[in-house]
């Protein structure tokens, strides 16, 4: 196999080894506390999530953009403004912490303490995409994986949410030990500067506009179907949508990793090439899934999603669909990320405003078969719109890029 296909590969596993993680942090906390201790971690972990995003948004796009002999130099920036930010925003996090009463402050000035180490390990995945080595993201998060499950493991049934978030968040110090070692040889020699981060019009600030209007449609979308739908309805969304989990993995993988790849390729007629070609291999993969859970003995099922297996599966079709189509929308917009990447904003906005109302004028007109087929449809059309932005892109939107990736030093 070419070093190219193993970088694939690389990137894919170190995708399902984040989102394993996520999983299982969920599964094994769930199982030790309360019912009440565990309503407080997940609050914490929501807590967590957005701020993740947030930071991805900001920091790790705008950094897998970049190229060129100064990498190292800005890999250093981003580790340093991760730092410097989440040790900020855990200070305040502890503040909130110690004004809370009870479990949930004490769960909240655990995060505040944790924060920068679980920020800035993961942070480190987007440095390793830049300089094209996922292998040694890999090899962090798959240490990260392994250490957090064995933390929460030894954990005594009934622990606070409190001691749940600090057994999370100090499981992160073997793989963020691992990351830095294995970054230091490219950033070495190179400079830390925090000011292109702060000035105004950076790249990353327009990111993570579109992380939040994306982050917060989906969430209006799911209060507006609570208010107008039943609490049997929106399980049966939800637990449709979480069959495809598995297309998350390769969704993510190609937002985090293919930038750097196609910023190589040179010019618009390759990238859109190498881009169309991934989409129709994710639409194919979505569709396949989709025709095998459809597929799927109910027996299995009920294995799967329990009661919620009779709902979720007269949804599969329109999901199905919905996840085909995503495959070809993740392309597009990757597309324009790599060679306009301030074209992507507008479509976020307006697609992911107009998901929203198709999802609650489906629901309204066909129940919440017609809420799956809204999203399936926003979906569509958000994809044929990027497609569409992407035709009317210049031929010379992107400049060949020649410059090497720097080597390890000595």
């Amino acid at each position: 196999m070419s070093r190219r296909g193993l970088a694939a590969v690389a990137s894919v596993l170190d995708q399902a080894a984040s989102s394993a993680t996520n999983i299982l942090v969920l599964v094994l906390a769930a199982r030790l506390s309360s019912a009440s201790g565990f309503a407080d971690f997940s609050m914490v972990y929501v807590t967590f999530s957005v701020l993740l995003g947030l930071n991805m948004a900001y920091v790790g796009q705008s950094l897998v953009l970049e190229k060129g002999e100064r990498l190292g130099a800005e890999c250093r920036s981003a580790v340093g403004f991760t730092a410097a930010g989440s040790a900020a925003v855990g200070g305040l996090l502890a503040v909130v912490g110690l004004a809370l009463p009870g479990a949930t402050g004490t769960a909240f000035l655990s995060l505040g303490l944790v924060l920068p180490l679980v920020l800035l390990q993961d942070g480190l995945r987007y440095c390793f995409s830049a300089l094209r080595a996922p292998e040694r993201a890999l090899a962090a998060d798959a240490l990260r994986l392994v250490c957090v499950v064995a933390a929460l493991a030894v954990q005594p049934e009934g622990a606070s949410a409190g001691r749940l978030v600090l057994a999370w968040g100090l499981s992160a110090l073997p793989a963020l030990g691992l990351g830095l070692w294995l970054l230091r040889p490219y950033v070495r020699g190179g400079r830390a500067d925090l000011r292109p981060y702060l000035r105004r019009g950076h790249l990353g600030q327009r990111f993570v506009v579109e992380f939040a209007v994306g982050n917060g449609s989906s969430q209006l979308a799911v209060l507006g179907l609570g208010v107008f739908a039943t609490p049997l309805a929106v399980g049966a969304l939800r637990g449709a949508t979480t069959l495809f989990g598995p297309l998350n993995v390769l969704f993510n993988s190609a937002n985090a990793f293919g930038p750097p790849v196609l910023g190589r390729l040179g010019g618009k007629r390759a990238t859109v090439r190498a881009t169309a070609a991934l989409g129709l291999v994710l639409a194919a993969v979505g569709a396949g899934w989709a025709t095998a859970l459809y597929l799927l003995p109910d027996r299995l099922g009920r294995e799967l999603l329990g009661d919620t297996w009779a709902g979720a599966s007269a949804l599969l079709p329109a999901t199905g669909a919905q996840y085909a189509v995503m495959g070809l929308g993740t392309c597009a917009l990757l597309t324009l990320r790599v060679l306009a990447p301030k074209a992507t904003l507008s479509l976020q906005v307006v697609f992911s405003l107009l998901s929203v109302g198709l999802l609650l004028g489906g629901y309204a007109l066909w129940g919440v078969a017609g809420a799956a087929w809204g999203l399936a449809a926003g979906s569509a059309l958000k994809a044929l719109a990027a497609w569409w932005r992407v035709t009317r892109l210049p031929a010379a939107a992107a400049a060949r890029d020649d410059d090497p990736v720097p080597a390890p030093a000595a």
